[in-house]
């Protein structure tokens, strides 16, 4: 008896330091491999494959631009879900990639560091999950030019 007692008391606090999975959750980022400090990052957090890596049209995006750092960049919270990032180092502020004969002239970037061939990657292979606990991605930048 004393021994389901202590089950049930152990397991209880266990549960109280865990977050709800319905709840919203903490997101951040850290641009790495940046080749420069000049210009800005601009980030878009999509929901959706019909919207990324563009998310200019997405009702849901997320869409920010920050500083050039190394240090985390606090995206705010999001609630329980499938997400993609894509950003882009904007050297010289103009807000917006840079191409030169369709190659990005300025770095890209996306969530889960896909492997970059011809294009943008899919959704699913930059697609992470929010549930329950507070993520973080570490986001390598490819410079082509």
């Amino acid at each position: 008896m004393i021994g389901r007692l202590l089950f049930a008391v152990v397991a209880m606090a266990g549960l109280a330091g865990a977050a709800p999975l319905d709840l919203a959750q903490p997101i951040s980022m850290t641009a790495e491999g940046l080749r420069s400090a000049k210009g800005r990052i601009l980030i878009c957090v999509a929901r959706s494959a019909d919207y990324f890596p563009d998310c200019s049209k997405d009702p849901d995006k997320r869409h920010l631009i920050v500083a050039t750092t190394g240090n985390a960049i606090p995206l705010g919270s999001l609630a329980p879900g499938d997400y993609a990032i894509a950003i882009i180092h904007d050297e010289n502020g103009n807000g917006k990639l840079d191409t030169f004969a369709g190659i990005p002239r300025e770095g890209v970037g996306f969530s889960r560091n896909p492997v970059l061939r011809f294009g943008a990657p899919s959704f699913r292979s930059a697609e992470f999950v929010v549930s329950g606990a507070p993520v973080r991605q570490a986001i390598r930048l490819k410079y082509f030019l």
